[in-house]
C-alpha cells in the first residue's frame, strides 16, 4: 500500500531508490526493452534502464486491486486478494528501484530510504489513525475502547498484525460490526516491516557486485529465490494448522514479496508479443476478480492458494504496454484510473473505519446494497481529497527532504502525536478507574450485598465497576515465571507460574486449566495467604484438562500442555489441585467421563483435588445486554438449564475420598436467575468469564466453602 512517489524523467540514468520509476520511454509496445538495452549489452546505463521507467498499467493495477479490496469488503465480506497484489506490487517497484541505483554503481543509502519511505507513510497513516481514535470515542461501545485504542498505537508502530494475531482474530467474521477500525493496518504493517528487511538483501547483492564485480541480478534471484520457497512452505504448513494466525504472520507472507522481487527482476528480460500480451492481461484481470467468488478463502489464505491472486496480477504486469486498442492495458493506463491508483493508499486506510463505523452506528452486521454504495462513493471521494490535499502536498515538501534529521524529526511528530493522543486518553481513564476503585468497597461490593444481614451504605448513583472499556480485563494475574524447583519439561515451562511464593509453606497447590480455573486464582491466593500454601499454576488459555483428543483443534498449543500435564503432576509433591469440575454450556453441563478417571489417579496418590464447578455460559453477554438495553431489563436476566440443575459433581465427590468441590452458582446467579448486575458490580465480563471485579468480591464466599469442603 506504499503511496507512490512518481518523479517523471525522460532520462534512463540511475534514479536514487527513493526516487519513483520515470516513463517507460525506452520499452517498445509489448513492454520489453529496446535494442539499446539489450539482454547482452554491457554498458551501466543500458542495464540500468532494463529497470527504469513509469508504468502506468501497474498503477492501474493498483486502482483495481484497492477497488476489489474495498468492494468485496463493503459488499461480499470476503477477502478478495487484493491485498495479496499490493504487497506484490510494493515489492516488484521496490525491486526495480533499488536494482537501478546497484547497477548504476551508487551508493544505497539505506538510512536516507528508510527516513524517506516512513516519512512518506505516516502523515497519512496519523491523518487516518487520529480521526479513527475520535470514532471510537464517539460511537464505539465502551467494551470495545480500551483494546481498540490500543490497536491505534500498534496500528502508528507497524505491529498490527503480531496484535490481531496474538488476539487471534477471525478476519473472515461474517458480523463485520464486532471488527476492530484498526483490523486493516495488518498489512501496512507487514509492509512496514519487509520496508525495514528488504534492503538489506538489496545491500548484500550490492556488497556482492563491489567485492566481486559479480552481476547482482543472479544474487537477488538466488536470494529471493529462497525467501520464496522457504515463507511459501512455511505458509501453506502454518495455515493448514493455524490459519487465523497465520493469517497475520509476517513470515507466512514474505513469499508474496519475494515473488513481486523475482518479478521485478525477470520482466525487464522478458519479451511478450502484442497478441499475447492482449491476452495475458485480460486473462489476468477476469482471473483476479473470480478469486473472491469462487475462492472459499476461510481457511485457505495466505497458503498456496494466494498465488492465484498473485499470478493474476503477475500476467498483468508482464503484458506491459501492448500498444493494442483493445488491451487491457489501455484501460489500466486512462488518466482517471491511474489517478485512482495514486489514492490507492488513502483509499485503503479510509474505506475501512467508515464502513465498521457505519456498521455500529446502525447495529447492523453488514451493509446494505444502497449503504455499501454510498461507503464506497465516500470513501473514494474522502481518498482523493485527502490525496490531494494532505499525501501530495506533504510528498512535495522539500524542507525535510533537506536533511536526514528532518526526516527523522517528521516520523517522530507523526508517531508522538498518537502516542500522545491515545496515551492521554488511556491516563485518564485510568486516572478515573482509580477514583471508583478507591470507592468501590462501599459503592460496588459486588457479591457481598448477597451475605446475610448486608446493609449497602454506598453511593445509589455510583458508576457500575467495571467500567465497560475494562471488562476484558478479566484475566487474573498468574505471578512469577515457573520456579526451578518445579520439575516440567522445558516445552510448555512458559504454561507454569508461581502465584504465591512461600520457602516455608505447609503446603504447595496448584491450580490446573484454562480461564475458568485462572478466574479464581485472587480467591484460591486470598486463602493460600491465610493458610501458609505456596501457589502454583499450569495454566493453558483454551485448554482442557480431560485428554489429548478433546483439545480444541484451533488451539494447537493444548496438546502439549496436556501431554505434560502428567509428568507435572507425577513427578512434584502438590499436596492439593485446583481443577474446573464441571464444563458448562449454554444448554447444559456435565462431568468428563475423562477428568473422573485423572481424578482418581490424583487421589490415589494422596493429592487433595478440588473440582470448582463452571459458571454458567450464554449465547449473549449479559453485561452486553445490560449497557446496550439498560440494566434492569427483564431481557438481561437468564436462567440457564444448568443453573437449575444441582452440582453434577456432588456424586463424584461422594464417591471418591479426597475429592472436594465448590459451587459459587448461587452467588453467580443467586435465586437460580442470572442478573447482570449484582452489588452494582457487572457479574460477566463476556458469554463465559466473570469480571473481575466480582470475582474478586467472591473470595471470602470462596473462602468459606473451601474451609468447609476440606474440613
Amino acid at each position: 500500500m506504499l503511496p507512490p512517489d512518481r518523479t517523471p524523467t525522460l532520462s534512463p540514468a540511475p534514479c536514487s531508490p527513493t526516487t519513483a520509476p520515470a516513463p517507460w520511454s525506452d520499452v517498445s509496445s509489448a513492454g520489453a526493452p529496446t535494442a539499446s538495452a539489450s539482454p547482452g549489452s554491457s554498458d551501466a546505463a543500458a542495464r540500468v534502464a532494463r529497470f527504469s521507467g513509469f508504468r502506468p498499467e501497474v498503477q492501474g493495477l493498483r486502482a483495481i486491486a484497492v477497488l476489489l479490496v474495498v468492494v468485496y469488503h463493503v459488499f461480499m465480506g470476503r477477502v478478495s486478494g487484493g491485498v495479496d497484489v499490493f504487497l506484490l506490487i510494493s515489492a516488484f517497484f521496490m525491486t526495480l528501484s533499488f536494482v537501478r541505483r546497484i547497477e548504476g554503481g551508487r551508493p544505497l543509502g539505506l538510512g536516507r530510504y528508510w527516513l524517506h519511505t516512513f516519512k512518506r507513510l505516516l502523515p497519512l497513516a496519523t491523518v487516518i489513525i487520529l480521526f479513527t481514535l475520535a470514532l471510537i470515542w464517539l460511537v464505539f461501545p465502551r467494551t470495545d475502547v480500551a483494546e481498540f485504542r490500543s490497536q491505534g498505537v500498534a496500528s502508528i508502530l507497524y505491529l498490527e498484525n503480531w496484535a490481531l494475531a496474538a488476539n487471534e482474530v477471525n478476519y473472515y467474521a461474517a458480523d463485520h460490526s464486532t471488527a476492530s477500525p484498526f483490523q486493516h493496518f495488518w498489512s501496512l504493517s507487514v509492509q512496514g516491516q519487509v520496508f525495514l528487511v528488504w534492503p538489506l538483501i538489496f545491500a548484500l547483492a550490492w556488497f556482492v557486485k563491489r567485492r566481486t564485480g559479480r552481476d547482482s541480478i543472479p544474487v537477488l534471484a538466488v536470494c529471493f529465490g529462497l525467501v520464496f520457497a522457504a515463507s511459501l512452505a512455511f505458509s501453506v504448513v502454518t495455515t493448514a494448522t493455524q490459519q487465523e494466525f497465520a493469517y497475520f504472520d509476517t513470515r507466512a507472507r514474505l513469499w508474496e514479496f519475494a515473488l513481486g522481487s523475482l518479478l521485478a527482476l525477470a520482466v525487464p528480460y522478458l519479451r511478450v508479443g502484442r497478441g499475447l500480451g492482449v491476452l495475458l492481461g485480460w486473462a489476468g484481470f477476469v482471473s483476479m476478480v473470480l478469486v473472491g467468488i469462487l475462492v472459499d478463502v476461510q481457511g485457505a489464505f495466505p497458503g498456496w492458494i494466494a498465488l492465484w491472486p498473485l499470478l493474476s496480477a503477475a500476467a498483468i504486469i508482464v503484458a506491459g504496454q501492448t500498444g493494442s486498442p483493445i488491451g487491457f492495458d489501455r484501460f489500466l493506463s486512462w488518466g482517471p484510473i491511474v489517478r485512482l491508483g495514486d489514492a490507492a493508499y488513502a483509499l485503503y486506510l479510509v474505506h475501512w473505519p467508515l464502513l465498521i463505523s457505519y456498521l455500529v452506528v446502525r447495529e447492523r452486521p453488514v451493509a446494505g446494497p444502497r449503504s455499501g454504495v454510498a461507503l464506497v462513493v465516500v470513501s473514494i471521494v474522502l481518498a482523493l481529497l485527502l490525496t490531494k490535499f494532505v499525501e501530495n502536498p506533504l510528498k512535495r515538501w522539500k524542507w525535510p527532504e533537506a536533511r536526514n534529521w528532518r526526516l527523522a524529526l517528521v516520523i517522530v511528530i507523526c508517531m508522538g502525536l498518537v502516542l500522545a493522543s491515545a496515551g492521554t486518553w488511556s491516563a485518564v481513564e485510568r486516572h478515573r478507574t482509580a477514583q471508583l476503585e478507591a470507592r468501590a468497597e462501599l459503592n460496588n461490593p459486588g457479591a457481598r450485598v448477597l451475605e446475610p444481614g448486608y446493609e449497602f451504605t454506598g453511593d445509589e448513583n455510583a458508576p457500575t465497576l467495571p467500567r465497560p472499556e475494562e471488562l476484558a480485563d478479566y484475566h487474573a494475574d498468574l505471578g512469577s515465571k515457573c520456579p526451578s524447583d518445579i520439575d516440567i519439561d522445558s516445552s510448555v515451562r512458559k504454561y507454569c507460574t508461581e502465584v504465591l511464593g512461600n520457602d516455608d509453606a505447609e503446603k504447595t497447590v496448584l491450580v490446573l486449566g484454562n480461564s475458568h480455573a485462572q478466574q479464581w486464582i485472587p480467591a484460591i491466593k486470598t486463602y493460600a495467604q491465610d493458610h501458609n500454601w505456596r501457589v502454583i499454576a499450569y495454566v493453558g488459555q483454551g485448554c482442557f484438562y480431560t485428554e489429548a483428543s478433546q483439545q480444541p483443534k484451533t488451539q494447537p498449543h493444548c496438546a502439549g500442555w496436556f501431554e505434560h500435564s502428567e509428568h507435572l503432576l507425577t513427578s512434584n509433591d502438590f499436596d492439593t489441585v485446583f481443577l474446573q469440575g464441571t464444563f458448562a454450556s449454554v444448554e447444559s453441563e456435565r462431568v468428563n467421563e475423562n477428568l473422573t478417571s485423572a481424578i482418581r489417579r490424583l487421589t490415589g496418590r494422596g493429592t487433595t483435588v478440588v473440582g470448582i464447578r463452571d459458571n454458567p455460559r450464554f449465547k449473549e453477554g449479559l453485561t452486553q445486554c445490560a449497557l446496550a438495553l439498560g440494566r434492569d431489563d427483564p431481557q438481561c436476566t437468564q436462567v440457564p438449564p444448568a443453573v437449575r440443575q444441582d452440582d453434577p459433581q456432588k456424586a463424584l465427590a461422594d464417591g471418591i475420598d479426597g475429592y472436594v468441590t465448590v459451587d459459587m452458582t448461587s452467588f453467580i446467579c443467586p435465586g437460580g436467575s442470572c442478573h447482570p448486575v449484582i452489588g452494582n458490580v457487572y457479574v460477566f465480563a463476556d458469554t463465559n468469564h466473570l469480571s473481575a471485579p466480582y470475582g474478586e468480591s467472591l473470595i471470602d464466599a470462596f473462602g468459606d466453602q473451601l474451609t468447609e469442603a476440606l474440613s
